[in-house]
């Protein structure tokens, strides 16, 4: 190709997005860094420190944490004071890097590098077509995955996205069954038990692992007399008459999600309801083009649509299918009703009823 038909102005923007792209993708390893070794929780903690103080405090060496430090105050990450050669945490980086009940985003980093621990796997299913469940990832993937989207669940789960549904508050309050339906480590599960008591909730999911960690998440949490979990599929896990069946992100990552989809309807009782949380997406391609979009379709890459299809799908549905698949297989699956009944930038939040 000739660089004669090189549009000069499309080039630079081009390489505008690719020093970003790139800087983000040096930067996550150093957050992932940053959090583990409790360098974000020092100056949160203690107040501006220098790169030394920060060392002694964390029990790390100066001339690493220094050139840490430096990338992260690049990033607008953490606050440099030149003054005083001082490093410190604004209340909304705090609240962001630095507090474990706040938004977590080191978690999505997490959740992202492990993923790339597995691109040689995953470049092979490029090749041959197979699956990748989820369970062949990483601890890092599903402890990420279950950190990125806590902050959100505790955020909107009982606030908004269960007042949104008719009834269904003050039915869980009385006490019905619940079942948390592809639950992964179980924190939409615990919410629900800790702030419905008398309800009685069981997390299913179909990776052992998982399980075995929300078991101990759990119990850590105290709550193990409150919430129980079982290793069952969103096709098969036990029980009928439920007042109420969820499903947190995880619809798009099913090998069948008609047959959990008719499943779910049988198992719900006449007046139960099932809570659809979905990823928020367009139902055109062209709708998802936006940075959302461009998130989700990278992660669906490497997680979501690998996962389907090792659990057997033909034609997986990825995490950006939009309103309208939906809507046609909780139609086919014989449910009288099906509404969207609200959002937020991240998600999409459907009712069905038997």
């Amino acid at each position: 190709m000739s660089t004669d038909t090189v549009d000069d102005a499309e080039l630079n923007q081009i390489l505008g997005r690719f020093v970003t792209d790139l800087g983000a993708t040096a930067a996550a390893g150093n957050i992932v860094i940053g959090d583990r070794l409790g360098l974000y929780r020092a100056p949160a903690e203690a107040g501006p420190l220098t790169a030394a103080e920060l060392a002694d405090y964390t029990g790390t060496v100066e001339r690493y944490v220094r050139e840490w430090l430096r990338g992260q105050a690049a990033g607008q990450l953490v606050s440099y004071r030149p003054d005083t050669d001082q490093y410190s945490m604004t209340p909304a980086q705090a609240l962001a890097f630095a507090d474990p009940n706040g938004l977590v985003l080191p978690g999505a980093f997490q959740l992202a590098l492990g993923c790339f621990d597995d691109r040689s796997a995953i470049i092979e299913r490029f090749r041959s077509g197979e699956g990748f469940a989820w369970g062949d990832h990483g601890a890092d993937v599903s402890v990420g995955c279950e950190r990125f989207f806590r902050p959100g669940y505790v955020a909107n789960l009982v606030s908004t996205w269960l007042p949104a549904v008719d009834g269904v508050t003050e039915r869980l309050q009385q006490g019905i069954a619940v079942a948390d339906v592809g639950c992964g480590l179980g924190s939409s599960t615990r919410i629900l038990a800790e702030t419905y008591p008398v309800s009685t909730v069981i997390g299913y999911d179909n990776d052992p692992a998982s399980i075995v960690l929300a078991d101990k998440l759990t119990a850590e949490a105290g709550l193990s007399d409150r919430v129980e979990f079982s290793i069952a599929s969103a096709a098969d896990f036990p029980g009928r008459g439920l007042g109420l069946v969820t499903t947190f992100d995880c619809l798009h990552d099913m090998g069948d999600p008609l047959a959990a989809a008719r499943h779910i309807r049988h198992a719900l009782s006449d007046d139960g309801v099932w809570l659809i949380v979905e990823p928020y997406a367009g139902d055109t391609v062209s709708d998802n083009l936006n940075p959302v979009g461009r998130l989700y379709y990278s992660f669906s890459t490497f997680l979501c649509v690998p996962h389907a299809i090792a659990e057997g799908a033909a034609d997986a549905l990825g995490n950006q299918a939009g309103e309208r698949p939906i809507a046609d297989l909780i139609e086919q699956a014989g449910f009288a009703g099906f509404r969207r009944v609200t959002e937020t930038p991240f998600n999409i939040v459907y009712e069905a009823r038997p």
